[in-house]
């Protein structure tokens, strides 16, 4: 908790800094979020154009806005915010357009299939996508998150592989923290329930 305070805190002189007029603050702090935000983007949307895009969209409307924010959230989850806004109504905008972005399914050799299935089997792992050891299964495991309904997919992506805790995500998705948790627990029984079908 300490580092994420000092994070904050970094963040926040760098804001005011901008706002000043030192231009090298606002380039500190999207060299500092750029590579998380694509991620997250690129997790949630499953297209390395799209999210390429996404992210640059999204640091345009951080600088647009910026001199809006108040510190009442973090900037932390405040960039976040605005990426998985953008994100999630990019894909709204593309199914009502009748796209479609889940990859088509490829085959695997027995040798990953069993991989997959001893990861389901272990009672200790608490999540499948947190013992992903190598890149095939890495890869299977993305399929599965790609297959998820964009709210579940959004909550692992956020809590699962970006490593936010449940005040963050809610402060990030507008919603109570009743309502991550309940939201996580449904999105990792369907993963679950989706990399499960995989191994049969």
């Amino acid at each position: 908790m300490a580092n994420q305070r000092q994070i904050n805190v970094e963040d926040e002189v760098l804001v005011q800094k901008w706002r000043q007029g030192d231009a090298r603050a606002i380039e500190r702090l999207v060299g500092k979020y750029q590579g998380r935000i694509y991620n997250v983007i690129l997790k949630i949307c499953s297209n390395p154009d799209d999210a390429a895009e996404l992210t640059q969209d999204t640091f345009v409307k951080i600088i647009e806005n910026i001199s809006g924010f108040e510190s009442r959230s973090s900037f932390y989850t405040w960039v976040f915010r605005i990426a998985v806004n953008l994100t999630l109504n990019y894909r709204k905008r593309k199914l009502l357009k009748g796209f479609t972005s889940l990859d088509a399914s490829s085959g695997r050799d027995d040798d990953l299939r069993g991989s997959l299935g001893a990861v389901l089997l272990d009672e200790k792992t608490p999540d499948p996508t947190e013992v992903a050891e190598n890149r095939e299964l890495c890869e299977l495991v993305q399929k599965a998150i790609d297959k998820l309904d964009e709210e579940h997919r959004t909550m692992i992506v956020l809590r699962d592989i970006e490593g936010m805790d449940y005040a963050q995500i809610a402060d990030v998705l507008g919603v109570e923290l009743g309502t991550v948790k309940s939201r996580l627990s449904r999105a990792r029984t369907a993963l679950r329930q989706i990399l499960e079908a995989f191994v049969r």
